[in-house]
């Protein structure tokens, strides 16, 4: 079945999820740099879920990209990834209105975990319904980077109860890792329609 709806769909669920996350954000109340900075831990936990946010909407699109079309499973997979992405600004706003306490910050986690691992079994079906030889198969390869975000966030989970900074800190890691440009779609993508324009040079 067409990819359109999908993508249109998710795309629609995600901005509203940042939407979201601004109407959670309170005014300080004063005009000084002292209340500004009261707000401070509630800012940087939205920007720090605004760029998680952004990572899976830019790789859900490249991921989409190399697709050629979705099934049934494909579609409830992807719910499945939206519906942990919900929570972000849940979860987001529990810890940071509380000062980033040990079970909030560990519920936090617990979300981005769900959610990477809701991405790979996205991944993983997209792959079955693209077949063997799909160029989605070709373009990902290992996927080392998604891999290695699951076992961060795990390490993070546990450490929210031992220290809190340092579990945040992962948290902050694996965001860093993925903003890092992955271009492995990207590259396979532009480079396959360069093919047919050699063979007729030829």
């Amino acid at each position: 079945m067409p990819k359109g709806r999908l993508e249109a769909f998710s795309d629609g669920v995600i901005a509203i999820l940042i939407t979201i996350m601004v109407l959670e954000l309170h005014t300080p109340a004063g005009t000084s740099w002292h209340a500004l900075g009261h707000e401070l831990p509630v800012l940087l936990a939205y920007v720090l879920s605004f760029v998680y946010l952004g990572i899976y909407w830019n790789n859900h699109h490249h991921m989409l990209a190399a697709a050629s079309r979705v099934s049934g499973a494909v579609l409830w997979a992807n719910l499945h990834l939206l519906f942990w992405l919900s929570l972000v600004p849940f979860t987001t706003a529990w810890m940071s209105e509380h000062r980033f306490p040990a079970i909030p910050t560990a519920v936090y986690g617990i979300v981005l975990l769900a959610a990477a691992i809701a991405y790979l079994i996205l991944q993983t079906t997209l792959l079955r319904a693209e077949g063997d030889h799909s160029r989605l198969r070709v373009a990902l390869g290992s996927d080392a980077k998604g891999k290695i975000s699951v076992l961060l966030y795990c390490l993070g989970i546990g450490l929210a109860f031992a220290d809190r900074w340092i579990a945040l800190a992962v948290y902050v890691a694996v965001a860093l890792i993925w903003l890092v440009p992955d271009r492995r779609v990207e590259r396979h993508l532009t480079a396959a329609p360069a093919e047919p324009s050699e063979q007729v040079r030829e």
